[in-house]
C-alpha cells in the first residue's frame, strides 16, 4: 500500500501540557501526501489531543507543525499567544477536516444545510455552489437520498457519513478522525470505515485515532503507536502488527491478537 509523496505534515517536538501533567512529549512525525495512517495506543496516552493540536483545537505550548506549507510554531517562553500566532492556527485550520466521535450535525438543520453551512459562512460560496457542492459530497458518502432528512433521523453510521461531508465541504487538505466509530452499533462500523478507504483510494491525506486495529492494519500506509505522550513506534501494518521493534508497542498489541488475525 506504500505511496510516493513528499511530506504533507511535518510535526517536530510537538510538546502540549495541561494542569494536570504533561500530555504529548517532542512528538516528531512526517506524513506524506495520500497517506492514510491510524494511531493507536492505550487510553490517555495522548491520540486525542495530538490530533487536536494539528488542528489548532489545542494549541501547541513548543515545537512545531507544518501542514500544507503552513506552520504554526512556539518555543515555549512566549508570554501570550500573538497576532502571527493565531492568523497562521486560522490558516492552518482551513487546510485540516475534523471528525469526532459524536456527530455534533445541528440538529434544527437538514442534512444539506449542515454540509452547506460552512461554505456559506466562512468561505462565502454562492448558494448554488454551496448546494451542488454539498450534493456532490452526499453522493460521495452514500447519503444524497437523505438529504432533506433531519439528524434526528439518521441512524449513527449515516449522521457520521454526514460529519464526514461536512468537513469535506470546506474542501481540507488532510482530515483528522478521533475515533469516528467507537460510539457506533458494530454493524454501522463499516459503513464509515470504508468512506474512509474510498477517500484514501482519491489520494486524501488522513491520520485515524481507532481501536479498530483490523482497519488499521488493513488499511493503513503506516500504523503509528503512541504511548505516554511519546510515539513508540511508527511502520507498516504488517510489520508492526507481526514483529514491532518496542516492548510497549509488543505488550499492547497482546490484546489484540486475534482481532487482527
Amino acid at each position: 500500500m506504500t505511496k510516493v509523496g513528499a511530506p504533507l505534515i511535518h510535526v517536530e517536538n510537538l510538546c502540549k501540557s495541561f494542569e494536570d501533567g504533561e500530555v504529548l512529549k517532542n512528538v516528531s512525525i512526517d506524513i506524506r501526501e495520500g497517506d492514510l495512517d491510524s494511531v493507536i495506543g492505550p487510553s490517555g496516552c495522548g491520540k486525542s489531543t495530538f490530533l487536536r493540536c494539528l488542528n489548532c483545537m489545542e494549541y501547541l505550548d513548543s515545537g512545531n507543525i507544518t501542514i500544507a506549507g503552513v506552520t504554526v510554531s512556539r518555543t515555549g517562553t512566549e508570554e501570550h499567544l500573538d497576532r502571527p500566532f493565531l492568523e497562521a492556527c486560522a490558516q492552518m485550520r482551513k487546510n485540516v477536516g475534523m471528525v469526532f466521535q459524536s456527530v455534533n450535525l445541528f440538529p434544527h438543520k437538514t442534512v444539506l444545510d449542515n454540509v452547506m453551512l460552512a461554505p456559506l459562512v466562512v468561505k462565502k460560496e454562492a448558494p448554488d455552489q454551496a448546494r451542488e457542492n454539498a450534493l456532490r459530497l452526499l453522493a460521495k458518502v452514500g447519503l444524497k437520498d437523505l438529504a432533506a432528512r433531519y439528524p434526528a433521523t439518521l441512524s449513527g453510521g449515516q449522521a457520521q457519513r454526514a460529519s464526514i461531508a461536512r468537513a469535506l465541504a470546506m474542501n481540507p487538505k488532510v482530515m483528522l478522525y478521533d475515533e469516528p466509530t467507537s460510539a457506533l452499533d458494530p454493524e454501522l462500523v463499516n459503513e464509515v470505515l470504508q468512506v474512509m478507504k474510498d477517500l484514501d483510494a482519491e489520494g486524501m491525506t488522513q491520520i485515524i485515532v481507532t481501536h479498530h486495529m483490523r482497519f488499521a492494519r488493513n488499511a493503513s500506509d503506516y500504523i503509528v503507536f503512541m504511548d505516554g505522550g511519546e510515539i513508540v513506534e511508527k511502520d507498516d501494518g504488517d510489520v508492526l502488527f507481526t514483529t514491532p521493534k518496542n516492548e510497549r508497542t509488543r505488550e499492547f498489541l497482546r490484546h489484540f491478537t486475534e482481532e487482527v488475525a
